[in-house]
């Protein structure tokens, strides 16, 4: 099970960022993402993405970060560009079937205690980048690009198309 945590989210300058965080997630087998302000809006958002695209991904905000991390019973990741090189540490991360992974994914300066508590601070580089990359990179190399090729059962399904857009409505089959 994976739990994206999202700390520092501000809803008028980060919408588009958290969200697109959240799709990552869902999109690459995440099963949840907790963020640490309430936004409706977001919450609103990626359950649309659910009902026409399938899936389980929850969305939780509002959330006490301190509280989720103290009670966090699995490893616990944070995506940092100040952390050890993803690729001299992901062999270290366990992906056992039961593994709870709580990966924290930060918008602005995260406090210090994350780095103390984590479990493993992964640079995805060593130079400024975007959180959506660093995670989509993080989940990728962690599932060894299975999660790619997940099924979501929704309404909509997007078919591979050399040209164009092939999108089949299941309602309408």
């Amino acid at each position: 099970m994976i739990t994206i945590l999202r700390l520092g989210h501000r809803p008028a300058r980060d919408k588009r960022i958290t969200t697109h965080v959240g799709l990552v997630a869902r999109a690459f087998n995440a099963e949840q993402m907790l963020v640490d302000i309430k936004d409706i809006k977001l919450e609103k958002t990626l359950e649309g993405v659910n009902a026409r695209f399938g899936g389980k991904f929850k969305v939780q905000t509002d959330v006490d970060w301190r509280a989720i991390i103290r009670n966090w019973d699995g490893i616990i990741v944070h995506l940092t560009m100040y952390g050890e090189h993803l690729d001299d540490v992901i062999k270290n991360i366990p992906k056992e079937k039961n593994t709870k992974l709580l990966v924290i994914v930060g918008s602005e300066k995260v406090p210090r205690e994350i780095y103390e508590k984590a479990d493993f601070n992964i640079a995805i580089g060593h130079q400024p980048h975007s959180e959506v990359a660093a995670l989509a990179i993080f989940l990728d190399r962690y599932f060894g690009g299975k999660e790619l090729r997940k099924s979501f059962d929704g309404r909509l399904v997007i078919k591979d198309s050399r040209k164009g857009k092939l999108v089949i409505d299941t309602k309408k089959h």
